[in-house]
């Protein structure tokens, strides 16, 4: 079982470094509600991007999902948020106000800054690198990772599956429908299918990993050694420090909006 991973500069850093970074960051834009200190980190994050070492293309291809998903999320809040100030457009049962604007803007931004880095650095780390981390720096049971790691390998398997239960579909003549309502149709009941082969796999799996005692109580050894190297200490200071600086600039600006108070 394989799983694809894309090469660049970050791939020799540390998955839990990575993991630390994309989650302070995250945590961060979650405590506030303003456009600022979203755009801020938006903005340092695209600056960093050329030293990822991927290319534009594989760059695209990985952000693709967030940069489609997050102006659909500001549109929900533009016309079911919550109305406030100036009225700047009504229609119907919607009302669009400079609030809901405002907040439509910080929500779109919000998800590219959080989306990013999490995208990005994660696309760079190899799944059995990560395991590695998970057991031997954070002692994580030696079970949960393992199973983990393997769930992980069966993801690229999917895609695979998919094309493979399209081609055998359209083989039978099941998918000879025309219209969207047999698109629609067609795309459920190819997903239940998936479904039923992955469970399928999954159990299978499960049975071999517990008849290679992968389950055994007993201490188990890895054959590499994740270390946590002064250069990871030095790439979680850097995503520490972006947030700083996102943070600083919304307080400064006084657009800072926690959002407990």
């Amino acid at each position: 079982m394989t799983i694809t991973q894309t090469p660049g500069r970050l791939a020799g850093i540390n998955p839990l470094a990575k993991f630390l970074v994309a989650a302070v960051i995250g945590l961060v834009l979650l405590l506030s509600l303003d456009w600022v200190s979203a755009l801020i980190a938006l903005l340092l994050e695209l600056a960093l991007l050329p030293f990822v070492g991927l290319a534009p293309r594989v760059l695209w291809r990985m952000l693709a999902p967030i940069i489609i998903a997050a102006p659909f999320a500001g549109l929900s809040t533009l016309l079911f948020g919550r109305a406030g100030g100036d009225l700047v457009w009504q229609a119907g049962p919607w009302h669009i106000t400079s609030a809901s604007v405002s907040l439509a803007i910080a929500i779109t931004v919000r998800v590219l800054a959080i989306g990013l880095p999490g995208v990005v650095l994660f696309a760079t780390t190899d799944p059995t690198d990560l395991a590695d981390a998970l057991a031997q720096l954070w002692h994580l049971p030696a079970r949960f990772v393992i199973g983990a790691l393997a769930a992980l390998r069966m993801v690229s398997l999917m895609a695979e599956d998919w094309r493979m239960l399209s081609l055998s579909r359209r083989a039978r003549g099941v998918a000879d429908g025309q219209g969207p309502f047999a698109s629609i149709t067609r795309f459920f009941s190819q997903g239940f299918a998936l479904l039923v082969l992955s469970v399928r796999r999954g159990s299978v799996l499960a049975t071999a990993m517990e008849a290679r005692a992968f389950g055994g109580d007993i201490p188990r050894t890895w054959a590499r050694t994740s270390l946590f190297r002064p250069r990871d200490v030095l790439f979680v200071s850097a995503g520490i420090l972006l947030a700083v600086i996102a943070v600083a600039a919304s307080l400064l600006s006084g657009a800072w909006n926690f959002v407990i108070s």
